[in-house]
């Protein structure tokens, strides 16, 4: 599902096109600090089935956020890393940690995710 740029006119349009996935903020929080294999990527977020992992890995690839490096050895070993397009979306990234993480305390909730590790 490549994002077509000329579709678009508004910004917020076409970002939501490009990291609206159930998990692709997720998976691109924990790219930020850099490769991981597609079993690390499991683990961390653990919540996406194997094939809806890999089917929003797939987005992110199309999208040009995400690069992925099949290596030819047995078993396979595939490494997934942002690509300097994919980098420059932690700022927003960030951004929505933050402003989530102050709308569940002002519910008396403390935030308990994958993502806080990376703050």
């Amino acid at each position: 599902m490549k994002c077509d740029r000329e579709g678009y006119h508004c910004p917020v349009d076409a970002t939501i096109e490009m990291i609206g996935g159930k998990y692709k903020a997720l998976i691109l929080w924990h790219l930020i600090d850099g490769t991981m294999r597609f079993g690390e990527l499991r683990r961390v977020v653990a919540q996406a089935t194997p094939k809806m992992l890999t089917q929003q890995l797939r987005e992110l690839e199309e999208n040009g956020l995400v690069t992925r490096t099949v290596y030819p050895v047995v078993p396979p070993k595939v490494e997934y890393a942002l690509t300097e397009l994919g980098m420059s979306i932690k700022p927003i990234l960030s951004a929505m940690y933050d402003w989530g993480e102050g709308y569940l305390r002002r519910g008396g909730i403390e935030a308990h995710c994958s993502m806080a590790a990376h703050r």
